[in-house]
């Protein structure tokens, strides 16, 4: 019999007593056993076994409480962090069910799913052959390189649950709401003096700072508002204030840093290529017009404000270097996070030090090589061409053509900010494995097009 059979009506009574008892006993002799640090983890077990029960008979569940958990909760789990410790949580109950419970390991037709298969398998090669003495200086730890690894294989997971997990639209909806209002209550706070930075403290820093978190609340924000006319005129006006709300935020107040607002940019862009073509053009002529008006001032912006010219002379020399070390296994490159251990052999501008590449391109060449790449812009193409034929397929002025705008809006975004930086892979020794909090948006959202592709387009 297994777990979710337990709970089945037709089971007796007292056998659901009996493991809520079993449970309770087990984790208080555990904790009377173990030292003090580990009691809060064993008092917690009650919890997380009724929480997996809950998961079982409603797997989107875990979806909606990873993204408000990930936004919101600042709450540290050793080694691991929060958002990775959930993503193999929900991973492992998926793949429980499947196996125990249906009997039968199934995965959705999609040309999306076989590049990250494919990816997956690249990366372990990778990681086995980054134990090979490539270099006379040691790789990254045993522990840096599983959570390298850890890291690819968990956002690939986001992606797969998203695609499998959300089977009508009101999971759909509720994923996109949720992280919409929670979102505006960040950007509609920062119009109040004295507000924004008691707003802010409510978010985990990791997601204020995080570029993909900005991409694609302005990606599903702006397209609920602009295309899904379902919606009530009001509630549309507020996301509109609130997309107003995070251009201030990053262009005007932040706008040194360029992965918060330029990624942003290009996907407000694309939403309106995709979903108003008619108008996209001479909205994009007096774009254009008015960049070339500003041309002296955006400069400065991107090259001389804060340390952008500096930043940009060290990335292109670094990539020049990394270049080089590749060299040696350009095809499985130097396995999860090592490549960082090698960079002392070269010199950048004059000092051998570690260092990243800050490009999730080149971050993915360097530790699995061509394959890898090759995989990763295969899975791009395929999740591109997924959402833009399913743009001709949904009603017009529905919630899933909003959706799905506002998805083509993102990926557009998510592919240049990963030029900007590691924010859709997230590598170990720079945004860190807590950068999963943001990136992890991407990936589900990217994975809610599968789900749609699945379910009835038509109903709403």
């Amino acid at each position: 019999m297994n777990i979710a059979n337990l709970w089945n009506r037709r089971q007796p009574q007292f056998l659901r007593w009996a493991v809520i008892a079993g449970v309770l006993v087990g984790s208080g002799g555990l904790a009377y056993a173990l030292p003090q640090p580990y009691l809060i983890y064993v008092l917690a077990l009650p919890f997380l076994a009724a929480g997996a029960l809950i998961l079982l008979r409603w797997p989107p569940l875990g979806l909606l409480f990873l993204i408000a958990a990930g936004l919101l909760l600042k709450v540290y789990v050793p080694a691991v962090g929060l958002s990775a410790a959930l993503l193999a949580a929900l991973a492992g109950l998926w793949l429980v069910d499947m196996v125990a419970r249906r009997r039968q390991i199934t995965l959705a037709a999609s040309p999306t799913i076989v590049p990250l298969l494919l990816f997956t398998a690249v990366a372990i090669l990778a990681f086995i052959v980054g134990q090979f003495p490539w270099y006379p200086l040691l790789p990254a730890p045993m522990d840096a390189q599983l959570a390298g690894l850890g890291i690819l294989i968990l956002s690939f997971a986001a992606f797969l649950l998203a695609a499998h997990q959300i089977r009508s639209l009101r999971w759909l909806k509720a994923m996109t709401y949720l992280f919409i209002g929670i979102g505006a209550v960040l950007t509609l706070g920062g119009f109040f003096p004295g507000w924004q930075w008691r707003v802010q403290r409510l978010f985990h820093y990791s997601v204020i700072g995080g570029s993909l978190f900005w991409t694609w609340l302005t990606a599903m924000t702006l397209s609920q508002a602009l295309f899904n006319r379902k919606l009530d005129w009001r509630w549309r006006l507020v996301m509109v204030i609130s997309v107003a709300g995070i251009f201030y935020m990053r262009l005007y107040q932040g706008r040194s840093w360029s992965s918060g607002w330029i990624p942003a940019f290009v996907a407000l862009a694309v939403i309106v290529w995709a979903g108003a073509p008619r108008i996209a053009l001479p909205v994009t002529a007096v774009t254009g017009l008015g960049l070339l008006a500003f041309y002296d001032k955006l400069y400065r912006t991107l090259i001389l404000v804060g340390d952008n010219q500096y930043s940009a002379l060290t990335r292109l020399e670094a990539w020049r270097i990394i270049a080089e070390i590749v060299k040696v296994s350009p095809i499985l490159g130097l396995g999860p996070s090592n490549y960082r251990f090698y960079t002392p052999l070269y010199s950048i501008l004059g000092w051998h030090v570690q260092f990243s590449s800050h490009n999730n391109y080149v971050d993915i060449v360097a530790q699995t090589g061509l394959l890898g790449l090759i995989c990763f812009l295969w899975f791009l193409w395929a999740v591109g061409r997924l959402g833009w034929r399913l743009r001709a397929k949904t009603p017009v002025g529905s919630f899933q053509r909003a959706y799905v705008i506002g998805c083509l809006g993102g990926l557009a975004g998510t592919i240049v900010a990963g030029m900007l930086g590691d924010w859709v892979l997230p590598f170990v020794y720079n945004i860190g494995i807590e950068g999963l909090r943001a990136s992890t948006l991407a990936w589900l959202f990217l994975g809610g097009l599968v789900a749609l592709e699945r379910v009835d387009l038509q109903s709403d």
